[in-house]
């Protein structure tokens, strides 16, 4: 069956307007189109803001013919204005996750070591290995922050490149800024810092976070990463950027690649990026469900570790994988197993028809699903 443009163009439009309409439909909504209910990929359930979505029909229309030349630039000083920064201090990538791997490359490599935190983001032990780099992998606090002692310990003239994702994925747990600071003073003056900050606007108020974009530190040699791919809900087109000096921001650009944000994929980052109160909204509805997620939690007797974002990470009482096979078996993807710890699974917030379909699922197993 083909369609025409200009029914493609109503059709595009008619959802727009349903967007501006409704900005949480997509909150009513319950599997994924596959069938799948996708609580593995922290994506958000609140979906794209309406001016977002506006913006990407006004790109089809008119300009998603052209190379993005133009829309990458304005979609630059949109987030120099956002952070009170310059333009040259600012690097764009095809998702925060593009710029990690070029901050890597740039700084890694065969002949320099990572270190990082276990648990952390999966793809920062795939991206180094592909660019020949040994990873350092230090095992998080018992309160299950990042150990900056020992992180400090094993930074030597052999690394290049230490990686912090704060609140950290996939436990949701926070690192005190403090702390943080004291690590990053430690540390060699060669060694380049990533602070990956992609679930930033889910932390809050509270004394033992800041922003590193907002209050920098050492700024010649952090690299702070942001991702329009949560809060923001454009998973799907891929936009991230970082901040950093403009010396570092030069040493990364030489690893892009080029044209890596598409016209869509910067239209709409500009509109996402002034929906302050799509944001605020999004934040303040995860809060609510994610505190029903923990009251359903509680009333299993399941433990969790204490999250500030749109996931959780829970403790199964029972070896993970198989209780990540029982749920897939359902039609239900959940992360896990989690590195170094067995009984643990990582679970994004979905929909309240979603997370209805998870405990029922989850109290299929044996033991009516509770943990004794």
């Amino acid at each position: 069956m083909t369609i025409s443009r200009r029914r493609l163009i109503e059709a595009l439009g008619a959802g727009a307007a349903l967007a501006m309409a409704a900005p949480r439909r997509a909150a009513a909504h319950g599997r994924h189109r596959s069938g799948i209910i996708r609580l593995h990929r922290n994506e958000s359930v609140y979906g794209p803001s309406a001016k977002a979505v506006a913006a990407l029909v006004e790109d089809v229309r008119h300009t998603a013919g052209r190379y993005p030349d133009a829309d990458i630039e304005a979609l630059r000083r949109g987030i120099a204005r956002a952070h009170s920064v310059n333009t040259e201090r600012l690097v764009l990538g095809c998702g925060s996750g593009e710029i990690l791997r070029m901050a890597i490359d740039a700084f890694a490599g065969p002949s320099k070591r990572i270190v990082t935190a276990v648990p952390t983001f999966e793809m920062v032990g795939s991206f180094a290995r592909q660019a020949g780099s040994e990873v350092i992998g230090v095992r998080l606090s018992k309160d299950w922050s990042h150990d900056v002692t020992a992180m400090a310990a094993r930074t030597d003239a052999s690394v290049g490149l230490v990686y912090i994702c704060n609140p950290n994925n996939p436990t949701g747990s926070l690192t005190p800024r403090e702390d943080l600071e004291r690590l990053i003073r430690t540390l060699p003056r060669h060694v380049v810092v990533v602070v990956d900050e992609a679930y930033h606007d889910y932390v809050g108020r509270t004394t033992d976070y800041a922003s590193f974009i907002d209050r920098p530190v050492d700024a010649g040699r952090l690299i702070v990463l942001r991702s329009f791919s949560k809060v923001h809900g454009l998973a799907g087109l891929r936009v991230g950027y970082a901040v950093t000096s403009p010396e570092t921001a030069r040493a990364v650009e030489g690893h892009r690649l080029s044209d890596g944000v598409s016209t869509l994929a910067a239209r709409a980052a500009v509109a996402a990026l002034e929906d302050v109160e799509h944001v605020r909204d999004s934040v303040e509805a995860n809060e609510n469900d994610r505190q029903e997620f923990l009251n359903e939690a509680n009333a299993r007797m399941l433990a969790s570790v204490d999250s500030l974002t749109n996931f959780v990470m829970l403790n199964t009482g029972r070896p993970a994988a198989a209780v990540v096979t029982h749920f897939a078996k359902h039609g239900i993807l959940v992360g896990g197993p989690v590195t170094v710890f067995k009984n643990y699974i990582r679970v994004s917030i979905g929909t309240a028809s979603e997370m209805s379909e998870f405990w029922r699922v989850w109290d299929l197993q044996p033991g009516g699903g509770h943990v004794m």
